[in-house]
This record gives structure tokens, C-alpha cells and sequence, in this order.
């Protein structure tokens, strides 16, 4: 995790973003930060939030600029100033005043349920207003009838995707869409109220997802980025792993995953993200932006992968024995 935390740290410094492929960056780099009792990750994370004056992306409506809330209400747990919280409780306040488009939901990609949801149901509970949380759990349930596939429990990544197929006839579900949609359940279910009623739904998908990805594990350890014909990908996409391994390690360690089944799937998995870390620290195969499986070589890297790695190894960590002394 430092290796990999400390190359891409050197990389993004004082070029601070509100995209929310840097959004999962700082949710992992505080993440990292915690685990490795170092605060020089944290820190850039705080210089961003100040930079920006703690407000999100442009497009107030858009999940993809929501997605940096989330490392902002990370820091707000430490240190709980209503002023810190104030920008994005005004923009969210008018965003559910805009009425549901039924022929095209707020949340109409299956990525959007990770950028967005765990903000708002972090925001509710931070501002002990349930108002958001309400309006989550509507939004997502839309977005949920709309992509999600009971039969192979998995979640196509929009409407066009919903009869596509993979050259060998199976139904096209791409390995990192199903990624960020089981993070984005362990963001709400992390701040979700245990007595929450709503909250079987959440657990409910997780568990379902986590029998189907384990399922589709490679021999490698890891995933391909189409899920069901993995034999049309060269090379595994580790952001879209490092997402299953983050989910199912933080499943187990809260009892809601059987350890005895998924504990081999996250140490395996997690060796296998290791395997594709250079000596330098950057992680390697991961997929560059996009909608659906494509192509990339195995030294592509970005900042969204590294993010979900440094979740990954959180969950692992915490997850992992203690040491002997």
C-alpha cells in the first residue's frame, strides 16, 4: 500500500481535481492514511478540500461531481465544522427539488451508484437528516430496476448494455461497472443505521454479487473486464478487482460474508493485485476510462485504480490475523 500510495502521491501533487476519477483516489489515500498511521496522505486530501473551499464538481445534478463528498465528509468526521459540510448540503438540497426523468434516471449508469449513494447517505448521517438518505434509496432503487440482472446477479452498465453480448454469447457485464456498484454498497451499508429497515436491500444486493464475482474469480486471482468471457481477455483489470476485493474483505470482517467462503477469494485475489505492482509502486492493468471493456496494455495505470487499491488493502489489513509476537 505505501509503495503504491507514495508513487502516485508524487504524481498528483498541487494538481488538485475534482473529477471523480481523483475523487476515488482521496477516498483511498485517506483510507491509506489511517492504515499506515501516516498523514501525508491525508494531507493532500485536506489541501484539495480547502483549494476547492469544500464544494463539488460542476454538475450539480451529475453523480460523477458528487463523487469527491465523499472524501470530504471522511474529513469532516474528523473534524465536525457544519461550515465543511455547509456547500454541499445547499447543492443537495437543490438537487431533490428537481423531478425524476423516468426516461432517464438521475442515476442511469451502474458506475454512478458508486460516485454518488455512499455521498448521500454519508451527508444524511452526518447531518442528521434523513431527507437524503430518503432521496438515496429512491434513486438508487430506480437505477437498480432498471440495470440489474436477477438471474446472473450482476448489474449491465446502462440501458444500451442490456442485450449486448460477449463473442462467445454471453451477456455482456463489465468487470469494473460491478466493481464500483459493490463499493458503492459498502459505502451506504458503512453508514446506514443497523436498525434501518432499508438496509436489508443493500445487504441483500452485497451478498448476492459477492456469490456471483466469487464465482468468476480467475485462476490469477483476478477478474477480466468482461465478466463472462474471460477467455476474450489477455490480461486481468485490476480496478475492477481491486473493487471486488475491497467489498468482499470488508464483508467478511463485519459478518456479513461467510469468512470460510470468501476468505480464499479475497487472499487470493489481493496476492494477485500485489503481482501487478511495479517496482516503482505503480499498479499496473488497469483499463483507462470508459463504458465497457477495452483495451490496455499491462502497464496502463490511473488514478481511480490506485484509489480502489488502497481500499482493497484497508479491508485486507483489518481483515488479516494479528501479528504473532
Amino acid at each position: 500500500m505505501r509503495k503504491v500510495a507514495d508513487w502516485q502521491t508524487a504524481r498528483i501533487l498541487n494538481t488538485p481535481s475534482q473529477d471523480w476519477t481523483f475523487a476515488t483516489l482521496y477516498v483511498g489515500m485517506l483510507s491509506a492514511s489511517e492504515t499506515l498511521q501516516d498523514p501525508k496522505y491525508r494531507d493532500v486530501v485536506l489541501q484539495v478540500a480547502k483549494h476547492f473551499q469544500w464544494t463539488l464538481g460542476p454538475r450539480h445534478a451529475h453523480a460523477d461531481d458528487q463523487a469527491i463528498a465523499q472524501a470530504y465528509l471522511s474529513l469532516y468526521r474528523e473534524n465536525p465544522d457544519p461550515a465543511l459540510i455547509a456547500p454541499m448540503r445547499k447543492q443537495f438540497d437543490q438537487v431533490m427539488q428537481a423531478p425524476d426523468n423516468p426516461a432517464k434516471p438521475v442515476w442511469w449508469w451502474c458506475d454512478a451508484l458508486f460516485m454518488a449513494p455512499p455521498a448521500w447517505a454519508g451527508l444524511s448521517a452526518a447531518a442528521h437528516d434523513p431527507r437524503y438518505l430518503a432521496y438515496m434509496d429512491h434513486e438508487w432503487h430506480i437505477t437498480n430496476d432498471l440495470l440489474w440482472d436477477p438471474q446472473a446477479r450482476l448489474f449491465s452498465r446502462d440501458q444500451t448494455y442490456l442485450t449486448r453480448r460477449e463473442k462467445n454469447g454471453k451477456k455482456l457485464f463489465w468487470s469494473r461497472g460491478n466493481g464500483w456498484v459493490m463499493g458503492g454498497l459498502v459505502g451506504v451499508l458503512s453508514v446506514l443505521p443497523p436498525d434501518d429497515p432499508r438496509r436489508a436491500f443493500y445487504l441483500e444486493r452485497l451478498q448476492q454479487m459477492a456469490g456471483a464475482i466469487a464465482k468468476l474469480q480467475g485462476s490469477d486471482g483476478l477478474w477480466r473486464a468482461g465478466l463472462l468471457d474471460p477467455q476474450d481477455y489477455a490480461l486481468p483489470e485490476t480496478s475492477g478487482s481491486a473493487f471486488f476485493v475491497y467489498a468482499l474483505a470488508w464483508g467478511i470482517s463485519h459478518h456479513l460474508l461467510d469468512a470460510a467462503v470468501y476468505r480464499p477469494v479475497v487472499d487470493k485475489g489481493w496476492a494477485g493485485l500485489v503481482k501487478n505492482v511495479y517496482a516503482d509502486g505503480r499498479l499496473g492493468s488497469v483499463q483507462p476510462v470508459g463504458e465497457a471493456p477495452g483495451a490496455y496494455t499491462a502497464g496502463s495505470s490511473s488514478v481511480f485504480g490506485i484509489g480502489a487499491f488502497l481500499l482493497a488493502g484497508t479491508e485486507v489489513s483489518r481483515m488479516a490475523p494479528p501479528a504473532r509476537n
